[in-house]
């Protein structure tokens, strides 16, 4: 067997355990978050999430972004650090990355072989009833890749969730929550205290949380877990810089790009963050990173002065998060999938756009909020492409129609993403790509290759 056929079998094999996958497949998929599964798996490796320390970061909107970020502070400072995210836009390899760069081809195949191999041994001796899933799967290839690595920390963010997650059979330093809104309300609940309540299983017994206060349902079912735990808040919010009209100088053109721009006083130091995550909702997550930072370095022994805090949110690299493509027309690409993302990318684009109406491509899964997401982004729009997305789950292009047609704006449907990129550019208009990750990240490999 070649490397690449090996690479390519490790795909296959994982793709084929995807939740998306299933129902071509013929079966049902098993709903129930469990962490035995996880558990079993990582003490049968050994415990390889043990032999690194870890920070978790959970939330709905954000917590890549905040990832990225603090991975990237991490980096500056001198740390040999692991980024664990979820989902990819291009390739599957980007979900696990050592000091911002993804892991290899044959060092996949290789992590994937050692965990199939583990995996089947567990089944024939009857202690999985099943094979691990896809994300539990990809998620023991980052704990055994980082501790073959002798990583010095990594950031995990967490999937779905946080209590149930498979990314939370892991002891971390830190626990960090993002803002918190309604979305995978089939697997999580229907109401912001539900949700909370298991993205607030990240907290451990006398551990430390860093987050931010939002929505008052939120900020209670938070208030809970501490004082049940007995853990310590680290408030964030010392890190947003205020918001007036005065701050409209916020955000500022680098190579094309916007930037958020701003001075902020961090470890008794005033620095300039200069960040390229674009957008007023990434004031929050960059605050998060700092306070993060910040706290490593205060109780924890981590050696991350302000100056490499600041030049670690400068170098953050994070794709497809308000990605602005120059050109004529210029295209913004930004995953926008929930009614809290739509609104976020709203402000940034009425922000940078007071001239004439917007083109917009838009795909998503059949289980997303569409109307709503319509409702918040549409009317920006003289003319809305709708196209499906590569995935079993994608709403149809009469489907975005069907349930966007209130809104009024116009809807033309084509069916691939070449098809709505091509239309999009004889409209001579801006172009903003959104919804799905899947949508975004097939954009994205189109235009790269012009």
């Amino acid at each position: 067997m070649t490397l690449a056929t090996s690479y390519q079998s490790a795909v296959e094999s994982l793709l084929s355990l995807a939740p998306e996958l299933w129902t071509q497949h013929g079966q049902q998929p098993r709903r129930k978050f469990d962490l035995e599964h996880m558990r079993v798996l990582t003490e049968a490796l050994g415990h390889p999430e043990r032999r690194f320390p870890s920070i978790i970061v959970a939330g709905t909107n954000g917590k890549g972004s905040t990832s990225a970020m603090l991975a990237s502070i991490l980096r500056e400072a001198g740390y040999r650090t692991g980024l664990y995210t979820s989902p990819h836009l291009l390739r599957v390899n980007e979900r696990i990355a050592i000091d911002g760069e993804a892991i290899s081809d044959p060092e996949f195949a290789e992590m994937h072989a050692r965990i199939e191999e583990i995996s089947q041994t567990l089944i024939q001796a009857g202690k999985l009833e099943q094979h691990p899933s896809f994300f539990e799967t990809l998620t023991a290839m980052a704990f055994e890749h980082f501790a073959s690595a002798a990583v010095d920390i990594a950031v995990l963010e967490v999937g779905i969730g946080g209590r149930l997650d498979a990314t939370n059979v892991a002891d971390p330093l830190l626990s960090v929550i993002t803002d918190i809104s309604l979305d995978h309300t089939e697997w999580l609940g229907n109401t912001l205290t539900e949700i909370a309540r298991e993205k607030a299983g990240i907290l451990r017994s006398k551990g430390t949380l860093v987050t931010l206060p939002q929505h008052p349902e939120v900020n209670d079912v938070i208030g809970e877990a501490v004082c049940a735990l007995g853990a310590r808040v680290v408030n964030a919010s010392t890190y947003v810089p205020p918001i007036t009209p005065a701050s409209e100088a916020f955000e500022a053109e680098s190579e094309g790009s916007p930037h958020n721009r701003y001075p902020l006083e961090v470890l008794g130091d005033r620095v300039t963050i200069d960040s390229p995550l674009a957008g007023r909702h990434q004031l929050r997550n960059t605050a998060l990173a700092v306070a993060a930072g910040v706290e490593l370095n205060q109780s924890f022994g981590y050696e991350i002065p302000a100056r490499q805090i600041a030049a670690g949110i400068a170098g953050t690299r994070w794709p497809g998060r308000f990605q602005v493509i120059p050109g004529s027309p210029e295209i913004v690409l930004d995953v926008a999938h929930n009614p809290d993302g739509a609104w976020a990318l709203r402000s940034a684009l009425t922000s940078r756009y007071q001239g004439p109406p917007l083109t917009i491509i838009f795909g998503a899964m059949r289980d997303k909020a569409i109307a709503e997401i319509a409702e918040i982004l549409f009317p920006l729009a003289d003319e809305v492409i709708a196209t499906t997305v590569n995935s079993p789950r994608s709403a149809s292009s009469e489907d975005i129609r069907e349930l966007a047609i209130h809104v009024g704006t116009p809807i033309t449907g084509v069916e691939s993403v070449q098809q709505a990129i091509d239309l999009a550019r004889q409209r001579k208009r801006p172009i903003v790509i959104t919804g799905s990750v899947y949508l975004v990240g097939a954009a994205l490999k189109l235009l790269a290759n012009g």
